[in-house]
């Protein structure tokens, strides 16, 4: 089943934060006597949103902007069924919500305006569905499961428990069977209780939705070659291919001499790695190769109708010509890309950055008194984005880029080697100036980020480098977050 994730941020009335924060506070006190939320009346809530895997609510301070309303939410299906299903459970905290927030500026204030309206009845959940964010990079730990499904197998798994426990007179009789004996006598004393062991599991992830994956990645690095390449194509139609070639090459050696000179970690910031893209452009030379040919082919077919529609030539010399000015553009990839890294490499270099960071120790020990009530945490951040139409473009494009490539590799419950994330998304705010970052996990808040530091950080930097006072970082993937305790701060 399809699974979303999305969040809906409100910029919250400065007058009206407290009072926002008291509401939040007794909704939790209300919903949530028993921390591990299994029994009281917030199991009633959960029975009241079926669909729910998990949801926050959650005020951000800000000394350059008003506070902030972030309800942040994980759930199967559509958005439409949840919305409704929120609503029967809280639509009249949310009303009251909703009238802390500042009314919007866009054509949504009419709708804002009735449903904060006194005695008003309207509905809530049309509003935040029309003012939920898209993820810009999302992870789900079990794609596919639904809670109905992780509820199920979370049975199973205390019925397997509580069978091979040892009696109270003695040993349990499955210590003198082999494993398949183990197996078939386990099934046997279950199925009566978990009757759905006969039937075929559902598949998490449909051959379909699963090729699209593949589909939408290949079709994006496509289109980033073919933007990478304009530049040389235009060139190309205005000089011989003797004088474009000695532009390529001359262009080519002085950004590679700049960015010897200016590649090197800037003193002090350099962290131990063993990722080298040189290695890595080596190692991946032939299946780049095999693919750009395989753009050239692509584009071109694409490309030919549209040539003999604004040239008037035949088909064979369209499809010749367009061929030639693709392979042209192919061959200039690498001088566009030498000239973008060395722009990139100049602005991380006059970057600053936050060493020691203002940490509120009131604040702190009130993160601490929250944590751990049961093994799941939670976490959320927003930090500025960097100015800048180059760091845009890197975050808008890097996150779409690694949001593609999660779909695909984080399938199996693993973000990398780490198996404690169960959902994390990343969205932009405040007219995209603010990066937003939710997550919600297994340990603790500082155990979580050291396994992220250690195991992920090259995505981490790509992630989180165009935001305010990141940690001094190295064309998009190095060093950054491998500085732990400034990214932790």
């Amino acid at each position: 089943m399809r699974q979303t994730t999305l969040s809906v941020a409100l910029e919250v009335k400065p007058e009206s934060a407290d009072h926002l924060s008291r509401l939040l506070d007794n909704l939790r006190d209300r919903r949530n006597p028993d921390p591990s939320g299994g029994t009281g009346p917030f199991a009633e809530f959960l029975t009241l949103v079926p669909a729910l895997h998990f949801m926050s609510l959650s005020v951000f301070p800000s000394a350059e902007y008003d506070p902030l309303f972030v309800l942040e939410a994980n759930f199967d299906g559509a958005p439409g069924p949840f919305w409704a299903q929120l609503e029967a459970a809280i639509g009249g905290d949310l009303r009251m919500f909703l009238r802390c927030c500042k009314r919007p500026l866009d054509n949504d204030g009419p709708l804002f305006d009735s449903i904060t309206a006194q005695d008003s009845r309207a509905p809530v959940a049309p509003y935040f569905e029309r003012r939920s964010l898209t993820p810009t990079v999302f992870h789900h730990g079990n794609r596919g499961m639904t809670r109905d499904r992780i509820l199920a197998e979370h049975a199973l798994f205390l019925g397997t428990r509580a069978e091979l426990a040892d009696p109270a007179g003695g040993r349990t009789p499955y210590h003198r069977l082999n494993p398949v004996e183990i197996h078939n006598r386990l099934r046997a004393t279950l199925l009566p209780s978990f009757d759905w062991l006969n039937q075929k599991a559902p598949v998490r992830i449909p051959f379909w939705q699963g090729l699209m994956d593949y589909v939408r990645l290949t079709a994006f690095v496509l289109l980033i070659v073919f933007a990478l390449s304009l530049p040389g194509m235009i060139v190309k139609l205005q000089m011989p291919w003797e004088r474009y070639l000695i532009l390529l090459v001359v262009l080519f050696a002085i950004f590679a001499a700049l960015l010897k000179k200016i590649g090197v970690a800037l003193p002090g910031t350099a962290t131990p790695t063993k990722f080298s893209f040189i290695k890595l452009s080596i190692q991946t030379l032939v299946p780049t190769l095999i693919f750009l040919g395989i753009y050239v082919v692509v584009a071109a077919v694409a490309g030919t109708g549209l040539s003999m529609l604004m040239t008037g030539r035949s088909l064979a010399h369209a499809w010749k010509d367009m061929l030639i000015w693709l392979g042209w553009g192919v061959v200039s990839l690498p001088v566009t890309l030498a000239a973008l890294v060395f722009w990139l490499r100049s602005l991380e270099r006059a970057d600053a950055s936050q060493d020691a960071p203002p940490v509120d120790p009131l604040m702190l020990r009130e993160m601490a008194r929250r944590e751990d009530w049961i093994p799941q945490n939670h976490m959320g951040s927003v930090v500025l984005i960097k100015p800048g139409i180059l760091r845009m473009i890197v975050i808008r494009a890097g996150h779409h880029a690694l949001g593609l490539a999660l779909r695909i590799v984080a399938r199996s419950g693993y973000l990398g080697s780490m198996r404690t994330i169960h959902f994390a998304h990343w969205a932009m705010v405040n007219n995209k100036s603010r990066l937003m970052f939710f997550s919600n996990f297994d340990q603790t808040w500082e155990s979580y980020l050291d396994d992220f530091i250690e195991k992920a950080h090259g995505g981490l930097t790509l992630a989180w480098c165009c935001g305010v006072g990141f940690p001094p970082t190295r064309f998009l993937v190095k060093d950054g977050a491998s500085h732990g305790r400034q990214f932790k701060e």
